[in-house]
């Protein structure tokens, strides 16, 4: 198993402290100079799920309140907030340093039968038909300091291929359309909560990114400042991230130094399985 994918798994085995208290490992996975919203996301869900035996999550809405410090573990509380006939409801509230860092609402549903439909993914070329984002950051990694070298080429958990990628320090106006291929082999045979957490910890990754594309910018050139504010994202269907997954974004306005951005994640037989919102700040740097 690829080392980095085992320590995410281990990251999301959060301990039990007591009764709805949990506490989850701060450093890993994307970054190391701060945590990682899709890792906060995940972990938060996770201390949601050890409270909800019995039912799959099928929506969930989350703000990023402060920035989360990975030198030391984050709390997590849960509010059982109601356990109805058919949905349950559950409060996550992140703690670091006695202070919020993040909070989030989740809701699970018994299954249900009903009416069926779904948009079509879009088609775009196999996975295998794009570098993969290890093979990128190789190709440019002379462009940065070299004290940054060993961060820059660090292995991530998830295989991320992009659809078409763009120049990591010049890149052109393009369109807010923004596609990649995800997967984690390391999913395979993790039960459902679990390939619930993984996608969510994977859906933070590259989304803020489709405000970004309309005004030639990316997170290297030095001159924006971004963050994740909130995220939201809703389960349609059983998950097996192990497979290659489409991760189709956009995003239809930017605008007072935010950006709001929309995903829709397809397994790779054209199955809808969940669907994401993020709005993001993307504040100017003024270079002196």
């Amino acid at each position: 198993m690829n080392p980095v994918a085992e320590q995410l798994l281990d990251l999301l085995d959060i301990e039990q402290l007591e009764v709805d208290l949990f506490r989850g490992v701060g450093s890993g996975g994307e970054t190391t100079t701060r945590i990682f919203g899709g890792h906060v996301i995940a972990q938060a869900l996770m201390a949601a799920y050890r409270t909800v035996p019995d039912r799959l999550c099928h929506s969930l809405h989350a703000y990023f309140i402060r920035p989360g410090d990975p030198a030391i573990p984050v709390i997590y509380q849960v509010d059982r907030a109601r356990d109805g006939g058919s949905f349950t409801t559950r409060r996550v509230v992140a703690i670091q340093h006695g202070k919020q860092i993040f909070n989030l609402s989740a809701s699970f549903h018994k299954e249900e039968e009903g009416w069926a439909y779904q948009h079509t993914m879009p088609q775009v070329g196999e996975p295998e038909e794009w570098p993969n984002r290890e093979e990128l950051r190789e190709a440019n990694v002379e462009k940065i300091p070299e004290k940054y070298h060993d961060d820059f080429l660090r292995r991530r958990p998830i295989e991320l291929r992009e659809v078409a990628p763009r120049d990591f320090f010049t890149p052109q106006k393009e369109s807010d359309q923004n596609r990649l291929w995800f997967r984690m082999e390391a999913a395979k045979g993790q039960n459902p909560q679990m390939q619930h957490c993984l996608l969510a910890y994977a859906s933070d990754m590259n989304l803020l990114g489709s405000s970004l594309r309309p005004h030639g910018l990316t997170w290297f050139q030095g001159n924006v400042m971004t963050a994740s504010l909130d995220h939201a994202m809703w389960f349609h269907s059983p998950i097996q991230f192990s497979d290659w997954h489409l991760y189709d974004m956009d995003a239809p306005w930017t605008g007072n130094a935010r950006g709001f951005n929309r995903g829709s994640i397809y397994s790779a037989d054209g199955t809808l399985v969940a669907s994401v919102t993020q709005e993001g700040l993307m504040r100017p740097i003024n270079k002196k």
